[in-house]
């Protein structure tokens, strides 16, 4: 079965003020704050993992640290980017266009788990604003479950 294609954003109207377009274009995409953090703690627990890994049949799609033994895929979401429930905030110029695109970034990070589920992957979403050393603690649970 073919799952739904996440909805396509339309092309950016342009930023509000030259301000916010210098902001905007030096975010990074990986190597977070949030990211390192969180891989300096698993490989302070002796976990070794990949980076920015790509999934499989997913074209421009990675996993941000990714186990691939054990088929555990860890995702780091920006409380902005990802549309956090305690922490998202709302746009308030070119509010039209930013819905659409946090709605997208959303519909494409279930549909990101949901093909990771179904190639047997269990998938593991921290946000960015969560104590690293309790999202360590999650990861190493699912990498290494106790026998």
């Amino acid at each position: 079965m073919t799952a739904p294609v996440p909805q396509r954003v339309p092309a950016h109207p342009g930023a509000s003020s030259p301000q916010v377009a210098r902001r905007m274009s030096v975010l990074r995409r990986r190597d977070t704050k949030p990211e390192l953090e969180l891989r300096r703690r698993l490989h302070a627990l002796g976990l070794r993992y990949r980076v920015a890994y790509p999934i499989p049949g997913q074209r421009r799609r990675t996993i941000d640290v990714a186990f691939t033994r054990q088929r555990v895929a860890v995702f780091v979401d920006g409380c902005f980017w990802h549309g956090c429930p305690e922490h998202g905030t709302r746009s308030s110029s070119n509010t039209a266009w930013w819905v659409a695109k946090l709605d997208a970034n959303r519909a494409r990070d279930a549909d990101s788990t949901r093909v990771l589920g179904e190639l047997g992957w269990r998938v593991l979403r921290v946000w960015e604003h969560e104590d690293p050393a309790e999202s360590a603690a999650r990861v190493l649970a699912l990498v290494r479950p106790a026998c």
